[in-house]
């Protein structure tokens, strides 16, 4: 039994804490501290499923069920009419994927082995997916921002339409990886070592995926209904804590596969998972939130604030310079993880 699975007693502790309505910052501890034993099972039935599916689909199915919490998180967060900490966690599950996901990879990866390399593909389709994002999230903003448009009426009418083009990208994204062009998403030249058939099951690979990924949605949900709390016990301000902190706890499911497969030399599943889940926050969480907001009568738009478009724009281009050779080292790694040090400290005293 790996060291790190004991925590998992911290599961219905976290549970039973919440039930009984204890201190909200001991609440918020063991809640975070239960997620990671998941975030490592997770990783696990990623890598098996990966053995019977591919990467291209392994990596397509633990974004999705990565995502999951931070989809839960927003839909609550939003029926409570908290719009801006909706907006707060989409930028930050963009960024904390970007930078700290990809860059955690790529330095675990690279201190391993000298060079490692991706498939080119990977790196062309994620890059033009990157700035359909951006464009996505830039356009709302500068429409905001140019146009008198007190009541937000004119801006959430153009973000609904913004949302229909985004979803209808990302769904011709998969019928092009998944589809017409499957093919070339293979290994791209990852020459994994020590390299074997799954040991488990598709039916167990897809079980513990489905139950750690639920799992760890309730105990998210715990964590930010303890967050504000928290934040006042903590003395930290909530933009911090919306964009940094709620963020890499409910991107440890990502972050700990990507990692996992970085250092067995599976780049083309770590960077499939990393930046495969911005995308879809993206292109797909951030569409869905918005139709759920017309569903709900809690309508949000997609013009977000100037520094959050301004630090996605940033991570973007970062990201982008790193992945279009397709090929990572550990340096490029650190500088991602510096530059998400950089955006941490700056929405730490904005």
């Amino acid at each position: 039994m790996k060291p790190l699975n004991w925590l998992l007693i911290l599961v219905p502790v976290a549970i039973v804490l919440e039930v009984m309505h204890a201190a909200p910052l001991l609440v918020f501890g063991v809640a975070a501290l239960a997620i990671i034993p998941l975030s490592g099972l997770l990783g696990t039935a990623t890598e098996e499923l990966a053995g019977h599916t591919g990467p291209t689909l392994g990596g397509l199915l633990n974004a999705t069920l990565g995502n999951l919490a931070e989809l839960i998180i927003a839909v609550l967060a939003l029926r409570a009419g908290l719009v801006d900490l909706v907006k707060a966690s989409i930028t930050g599950s963009i960024l904390g994927n970007l930078l700290l996901v990809l860059g955690a990879a790529q330095l675990a990866g690279g201190l391993k082995y000298k060079r490692q390399q991706f498939n080119p593909h990977l790196a062309g389709v994620s890059s033009v997916l990157l700035v359909i994002a951006v464009i996505g999230l830039v356009v709302p903003a500068l429409f905001y921002d140019l146009h008198v448009d007190p009541e937000h009426a004119a801006t959430i009418r153009l973000s609904e339409f913004v949302a229909v083009m985004l979803a209808l990208g990302y769904v011709l994204s998969l019928v092009y990886s998944m589809g017409t062009h499957r093919a070339v998403f293979g290994e791209g030249g990852d020459v994994a070592e020590g390299e074997s058939e799954p040991t488990w099951s598709l039916g167990k690979a897809v079980a513990v995926l489905l139950v750690s990924a639920a799992v760890i949605g309730y105990l998210s949900e715990i964590l930010v209904g303890s967050t504000e709390a928290a934040t006042k016990a903590l003395n930290m301000s909530e933009t911090f804590v919306g964009l940094v902190l709620v963020p890499i706890i409910g991107n440890a499911a990502e972050h700990s596969s990507a990692v996992l497969m970085a250092r067995r030399n599976r780049m083309d599943l770590a960077v499939s998972i990393a930046i495969g889940s911005s995308i879809q926050v993206a292109l797909l969480i951030a569409p869905i939130l918005v139709f759920v907001g017309v569903a709900l009568g809690k309508p949000m738009d997609l013009a977000f604030p100037t520094m959050q478009v301004a630090s996605v724009v940033l991570a973007v281009s970062v990201a982008m310079a790193v992945v279009r050779d397709a090929e990572s080292n550990w340096l490029e790694g650190a500088f991602l993880l510096i530059e998400h040090g950089i955006l941490g400290v700056t929405f730490c005293f904005f």
